[in-house]
């Protein structure tokens, strides 16, 4: 085949074109590896960042309409005194319903830090009186003051330090997870810009002789793109692929606990990571082009 025959504007050419670029070599498999890694994490980056907002909200959520009261008294009061504090709470505007909790469950929320053998009835512990609110809500320090009148030893919280930690939590996990996927296109982009000049540094002799029978520099850029950009979003299917997969073979919540609850992607957040091939495809177009008319400048 001449070499004029690759010059001629036609697609024929232009994927006869792709054979400046070697079609094996370090600079083919870096590409697709870096893609594909840097696609692989990318998948895990982002199901993490959206596993932990999630767990995040659900905690702020389950905690935003619910209230404790923490009752200490001396044991011949205590019953005496959870009467008053539940009076004063069914009669209080805003607050649906309310409840002391039963030793049983008291137990139940010691037990992961205590174990399961705690003695909840030898020892001093107060009682928890557990309040739900309707939407419009309660006047938090009215209710303290009443609280205090009809049982001293009464302290309510509302859950704001509870919630307040959580948001800014999940908003930061968000921020977290997007600044991990721009330092990996950034990382990618670096990588196949250095596949790309090294591929065009070894075929500078070719590069001048397609200049010598008329070929515009455009188009020796061209079949690079193209080359490097087709291994790229190659490599990043098969990351993304194998991402995924991972991510589907995470435990569930059941076997896994309650810690990681969540993980991993849910419902149509599945095709978040279908948009990463296109991503690492656009970052490729735009660096392999970068450094090929750079390159081809250094060449002249």
């Amino acid at each position: 085949m001449s070499l004029l025959s690759l010059i001629k504007p036609d697609r024929q050419a232009d994927r006869q074109a792709d054979r400046v670029v070697p079609p094996s070599g370090h600079t083919a498999w870096l590409t697709s590896f870096t893609a594909g890694a840097m696609a692989f994490l990318a998948v895990f980056a982002l199901a993490l960042s959206l596993a932990a907002g999630r767990l995040a909200d659900r905690w702020s959520d389950a905690l935003e309409r619910t209230a404790t009261v923490r009752l200490s008294a001396p044991e011949d009061q205590m019953d005496l005194q959870t009467k008053a504090v539940l009076a004063v709470l069914t009669t209080t505007p805003g607050i649906a319903s309310a409840r002391a909790m039963t030793d049983a469950e008291q137990r139940a929320l010691l037990e992961p830090w205590f174990g399961p053998d705690l003695p909840v009835d030898a020892l001093p512990l107060p009682r928890l009186i557990e309040l739900t609110e309707t939407g419009a809500g309660y006047d938090g320090e009215g209710l303290r003051q009443r609280l205090m009148a009809e049982a001293p030893g009464a302290v309510l919280d509302d859950h704001t330090r509870w919630r307040r930690p959580l948001a800014v939590a999940a908003s930061r996990l968000r921020l977290l997870g997007l600044l991990s996927i721009g330092l990996i296109g950034t990382a990618t982009a670096a990588m196949i810009t250095l596949a790309a000049s090294a591929a065009l540094a070894a075929n500078a002799q070719v590069v001048r002789v397609l200049r010598q029978v008329g070929a515009r520099d455009a188009y020796i850029a061209r079949a690079f793109v193209r080359r490097f950009t087709l291994r790229a979003i190659s490599g990043a299917a098969g990351g993304t692929l194998l991402g995924m997969i991972g991510v589907a073979l995470l435990p569930s919540t059941d076997s896994a606990g309650g810690f990681l609850t969540g993980l991993g992607f849910q419902g149509i957040s599945w095709l978040y990571p279908l948009a990463l091939p296109p991503l690492v495809a656009i970052v490729a177009f735009a660096a392999t082009r970068a450094a090929a008319f750079r390159k081809l400048r250094e060449l002249t």
